[in-house]
């Protein structure tokens, strides 16, 4: 397959790019210019420019779409900059998408933001979606755009609504990303800060398992376009803490900050569907990540500005 990713030099793009190469589709990586963090077949451009857009399509059979200028915090301190930045340059894509006859867009949402604050746990595909951030509204939006594309175009699409992602390459300055983050303050002996007492627990996935999904999300052919990728475990941010100290040895100064008025006090998903229709599963447990990330943190990273 040629594969082209959207904001394919960030975090996920970097091991994205790399396990498709790896399978032997040929990639190409669409990135915002100085941002690509590999020495891959790099197209740099920008998404919101139709021409530049239009060129990197052609020839292209799926494209994955990480593109993104925001965080959950940054998107409700200026929501016209979320919705401009995000939603309207992904409408170009989908016209340029329709007329090089793409494929198949596979779209990165977020399993953490779309859903807000749960009604039940854990939570399925078929949840009611009411995010508490400007950012999880323009996942949607776009999740509804490219619903929109496949009934009027015929344009094929699969969205996967990924949990809190982490591993070896983010960056842990970025501010988001709590797991790199705190492995970065404990190597450094330096005091963690969190919003609220600890208890929000969230639903941590090592990125190479949303690659695995993403690599089987090319060839699946049934009826459902929305995929819940995660683990399906829970862990408080104390929790995170905790297991953080015990794999360095130190002991962690905490700070408590004000609580974030957008942080759903708990958030785990339900990945049933996956593992059926995807025939994916999670295979690492939380430690095994950790240990990963840990023993690649102090390697070079370039902070993107790609999901």
């Amino acid at each position: 397959m040629n594969c082209l990713i959207l904001g394919g030099g960030g975090f996920l793009g970097s091991h994205l790019s790399e396990g498709l190469a790896t399978k032997g589709h040929r990639v190409c990586v669409f990135e915002r210019p100085g941002y690509s963090r590999r020495s891959l077949d790099v197209i740099e451009g920008n998404i919101d420019d139709p021409p530049q857009i239009a060129r990197a399509l052609s020839g292209m059979d799926v494209v994955f779409h990480l593109a993104c200028t925001t965080v959950p915090g940054s998107s409700n301190a200026d929501p016209i900059y979320d919705l401009a930045s995000n939603v309207l340059p992904t409408l170009r894509v989908l016209e340029a998408a329709r007329q090089s006859r793409v494929a198949r867009i596979v779209f990165f949402s977020s399993g953490g933001t779309v859903y807000g604050i749960p009604e039940r746990m854990p939570i399925d595909e078929d949840h009611p979606t009411n995010p508490t951030s400007a950012y999880g509204i323009h996942k949607l939006a776009i999740e509804k755009y490219l619903a929109l594309y496949r009934r009027l175009y015929g344009l094929d699409s699969l969205i996967l609504r990924i949990s809190n992602a982490f591993g070896e390459g983010q960056s842990p300055t970025s501010g988001q990303g709590v797991v790199a983050a705190f492995l970065y303050k404990a190597l450094r002996h330096e005091p963690v800060e969190i919003w609220g007492d600890g208890s929000v627990v969230r639903d941590y996935i090592h990125v190479s398992e949303i690659v695995s999904a993403a690599i089987k999300s090319i060839e699946y052919e049934g009826h459902h376009r929305t995929f819940n990728i995660g683990s399906g475990i829970g862990i408080s941010l104390r929790d995170v803490v905790v297991a953080v100290e015990e794999l360095v040895g130190v002991r962690l100064e905490v700070h408590h900050g004000a609580a974030r008025p957008f942080d759903v006090p708990i958030s785990i998903l339900d990945i049933s569907r996956a593992k059926e229709h995807l025939n994916w599963s999670p295979q690492m447990s939380f430690r095994q990540g950790l240990q990963r990330t840990l023993r690649h943190l102090d390697q070079p990273h370039t902070p993107g500005g790609s999901c």
